[in-house]
This record gives C-alpha cells, sequence and structure tokens, in this order.
C-alpha cells in the first residue's frame, strides 16, 4: 500500500502492490514482511541443490532448485523497491520455472526430444522480451494460471502410478500447500480494504510466499522421487532430522 514516507527507490512504479503499508521498517525495504518471507524459499532450494548434486541427479533437477532461487530471489527485490523493472526480476523466472516444471513433467513420454525444450526455450525468450516492453497487468496471471493448469494432468498421472506411501505424501502436501498458498493470496487481494483497519496485519502475501516455497521444495522432490523411479534408482523418501523430507537413491553399479 502506499503511502506518504520517505523512501530510498523513489515513487513506486510497479504495476501491483499489497497489502503492507510500505517502507515501515526501513527506508530500503518498501514491504518489508512480503521480502524477507522469500527467505524460506531459497534456503529449501539451497538445500534440494545440494541433494541433487550431491547424489547426482540428472542437470534438470539442479536447473529447477536453481531457478526456484532466482523466482525467490527475485521476488524479494521486487517487494523491497516496488520498482517495474524489479516486478519483471520476478515475474518472468515465474513463466521460466513452470516452463521448466512442463518440461520435467512431459519430457519423459516425448518422442522427439530436441522440439520440447527448443519450442519451451524460444518461448521464454520471447516472453522476456515481450514482458520487458509490455505491461500486462491480468494478463500475466491469466497466463500464469494456464501454465499451471498444464501441469496438473501429468502431477496427477504421477501420483496414481506412484505406490510409495510417503511419496504420495509428498504429493499431498504439495496440494495442501498450494491450497493454503492461494487462499492467502486471495485474501489479501480480496480484504485489503478490511485488513487495512485491522490492528495486526495477518501479512497474507508473506505467507503466500513461505507455502510457496515449502511447495515448491515438495513438487522437486515429489518429482525427483518419481524421475529416480523411471531411471531404476530405488529411490526412497528420508527425512533429514526426522522433519524434511528428500529423496535418497541407490544407482546401478553400472552407472
Amino acid at each position: 500500500m502506499a503511502d506518504k514516507v520517505s523512501s530510498f527507490w523513489g515513487p513506486v512504479t510497479s504495476t501491483t502492490e499489497w497489502c503492507e503499508k510500505n517502507y515501515v521498517y526501513s527506508s530500503y525495504i518498501a514491504e518489508f514482511y512480503n521480502t524477507i518471507s522469500n527467505i524460506p524459499g531459497i534456503l529449501l532450494a539451497l538445500i534440494g541443490l545440494i541433494n541433487a548434486l550431491r547424489q547426482r541427479f540428472e542437470k534438470r533437477f539442479s536447473i529447477l532448485h536453481i531457478s526456484n532461487m532466482i523466482l525467490a530471489i527475485g521476488s524479494g527485490l521486487f517487494h523491497a523497491t516496488l520498482q517495474h523493472v524489479q516486478q519483471q526480476s520476478d515475474e518472468t523466472p515465474m513463466v521460466w520455472e513452470m516452463l521448466l516444471y512442463i518440461y520435467i513433467l512431459y519430457s519423459p513420454d516425448w518422442h522427439y526430444r530436441s522440439t520440447m525444450p527448443t519450442f519451451l526455450f524460444l518461448y521464454g525468450a520471447v516472453f522476456a522480451v515481450v514482458h520487458s516492453q509490455v505491461r500486462f497487468g491480468i494478463g500475466f496471471k491469466f497466463h500464469y494460471v494456464v501454465l499451471c493448469l498444464l501441469c496438473i494432468p501429468r502431477m496427477y498421472k504421477y501420483y496414481i502410478h506412484t505406490a510409495d506411501i510417503s511419496a504420495k505424501r509428498l504429493a499431498k502436501l504439495y496440494v495442501l500447500t498450494i491450497f493454503l498458498a492461494s487462499l492467502c493470496w486471495l485474501c489479501d487481494r480480496v480484504f485489503c480494504t478490511e485488513i487495512s483497519s485491522w490492528y495486526v496485519n495477518p501479512q497474507g502475501h508473506a505467507f503466500w510466499h513461505v507455502l510457496m516455497g515449502f511447495n515448491s521444495y515438495f513438487a522437486n522432490t515429489f518429482l525427483m522421487f518419481c524421475r529416480a523411479q523411471q531411471l531404476g534408482w530405488s529411490p526412497k523418501v528420508v527425512h533429514f532430522m526426522g522433519i524434511l523430507p528428500y529423496v535418497k537413491i541407490q544407482k546401478p553399479k553400472t552407472q
């Protein structure tokens, strides 16, 4: 929410603002809670990246975890500045990330191996150029939702073909976190006027960031399990300190 306060970044130029008062705690951070709430997503993506590298998963998963980190960092920059350029550093990686998910989900059954990554790369590049020149507004949100919906049938197929109970639990946590995150996002947008009059702001958009950080981690871990199963790597879901799930694999000696 715009407020007449001193700011390092100058007037707001982004097309979107959220239900948090600007520059309350620092003249360098516009939306404090919406900025720091991206930290869990960065840390979870880092944990996933370390696991993917340590066990030598396919490079696609390392890139996926890195894209999660880039997205969280871009989101933090956007909410810290509320500038249009930084808004693009949040929104463009959102689209790139979904294109990467589409590749990981559909590539195992794609007969022409070079066509899908080529098309998705060109699509992502064209979108980035167009998005840098055009402010889509609601059009961007619609586009992003469509990309998300394209992933659902394949995720469901993976779920019903997975017998492992622990892996199925990851998929259920993925659904639960995206549902709760979407609820927080909607409440923050729809009821902002009412929330602004409350003594304590529940920071719905900040909770969206935290929940989506976990959502991406659960999705990535589930997909790593499914892919390891396809490759015959005997995956199993174990827990770090009995809490955070990750995939442990046992590759055949020939690999």
